[in-house]
């Protein structure tokens, strides 16, 4: 019998300090259809904001979490552009390797997470790698967990204001059987806010000592 999208303690209790607040509406769909999970007021460069754009199936949902980081955009990207080493930011994560590739794009990684999370492991291909744009993009292809056609896309931008960075990071899943919609994205949703926290505090540690 599938398992829910549950955390077991003391799992749990670490997410609660996550900000689950939800500042953008999530979205389903029971059509093929297209699009933009950014929430209202956030104004992306051009550059950027067509990567967030999604194509969203049937039984999918979607959503997207933007972190405001007090770091140079260099200091953030070389954190988030290491394919092989996202466990430096992304704290349910114990190791990772890599299964095929040198890190680009085409790369296949298998990465193992912490106990208490209705997963054990995961196998990921990089889509995407611009080192000018900044911009990481990754699908989930394999694996032992419930987050099927699972596909994310990370940008950064300079912040509008001072010299800081916007992280924007928006994701596709399907809905596991015996779970809802809501429940499947707030679930995606608090595990990406999480990690965006956890990568502001460690890119603005490494610029204070910069």
């Amino acid at each position: 019998m599938p398992s829910s999208l549950k955390l077991h303690p003391p799992l749990a209790a670490t997410i609660g300090t996550c900000n689950q607040k939800q500042n953008q509406p999530i979205t389903t769909s029971t059509a093929l259809t297209r699009f933009f999970p950014l929430p209202c007021g956030i104004s992306l460069p051009d550059t950027v904001a067509t990567y967030h754009v999604h194509t969203l199936g049937p039984n999918q949902c979607g959503s997207a979490v933007v972190q405001a980081i007090e770091a140079p955009i260099e200091t953030v990207w070389s954190v988030v552009r290491r394919f092989d080493n996202p466990q430096a930011y992304k704290q349910f994560l114990k190791s990772c390797h890599i299964i095929v590739g040198d890190g680009n794009v085409g790369t296949l990684r298998e990465v193992h997470v912490v106990s208490g999370l209705p997963a054990a492991s995961s196998v990921e291909k990089l889509e995407i790698l611009d080192d000018e744009r900044h911009v990481l993009s990754f699908s989930v292809v394999g694996g032992d967990h419930r987050l099927t056609n699972y596909r994310s896309v990370t940008t950064l931008h300079h912040s509008p204001k001072g010299n800081g960075t916007i992280v924007v990071e928006s994701f596709v899943v399907d809905i596991p059987v015996g779970n809802s919609r809501e429940d499947t994205c707030i679930f995606v949703d608090t595990i990406v806010r999480c990690n965006l926290q956890s990568l502001a505090r460690m890119a603005e540690n490494m610029a204070r000592t910069e």
